[in-house]
């Protein structure tokens, strides 16, 4: 089960220029953020959701945000309804987060992840590497040279040994 298991997450090695890093986020907190400004820095990138059973992944995404921030990794998170589990607005998602999570990490608005008004850099994810979030809380973890380092579902946690095996190849 294991080895099924670790084939289902494998990493995959994409060009830099297979991914559409530079398609811009609206910042939860205003302004834009695109995946690009942060070149040169793994960034993980978890769809997510305030009323999924795997909410509680908050807690493990701001431990590796806290604990590898500093080596250059940033955490961010993309609220999505395509699940059917997020709340109704931006500000009630930054609410929930701040008061039940003390989050700090990057977050953008509730963005589609999925199908055709997917974001851009989910819809190339899904085209370039075959990879679409099944649920909420798939992770995404973008090596600083712009490729996809590894991919996650909704059950490996944040703080698992994989995650941050993959993450701590990537740091200085």
């Amino acid at each position: 089960m294991r080895f099924i298991l670790a084939l289902t997450f494998a990493a995959f090695a994409l060009p830099v220029s297979a991914l559409e890093l530079d398609a811009p986020f609206d910042n939860i907190d205003g302004g834009d953020m695109r995946i690009s400004d942060w070149q040169g820095q793994p960034v993980l990138v978890v769809n997510t959701a305030s009323r999924c059973g795997f909410t509680h992944q908050y807690d493990g995404l701001q431990t590796l945000y806290d604990q590898y921030r500093d080596r250059g990794l940033i955490v961010l998170a993309v609220p999505s309804n395509d699940f059917r589990q997020e709340l109704s607005s931006d500000e009630e998602v930054k609410d929930f987060c701040e008061v039940n999570f003390g989050l700090d990490i990057p977050m953008t608005t509730i963005t589609p992840v999925r199908g055709s008004q997917a974001h851009p850099f989910y819809a190339s994810l899904a085209d370039e590497a075959g990879f679409a979030p099944s649920w909420n809380f798939n992770k995404v973890l973008i090596a600083p040279d712009g490729s996809v380092a590894g991919t996650w579902g909704s059950a490996e946690r944040p703080t698992s040994q994989a995650m941050t095996r993959a993450i701590e190849s990537l740091l200085p």
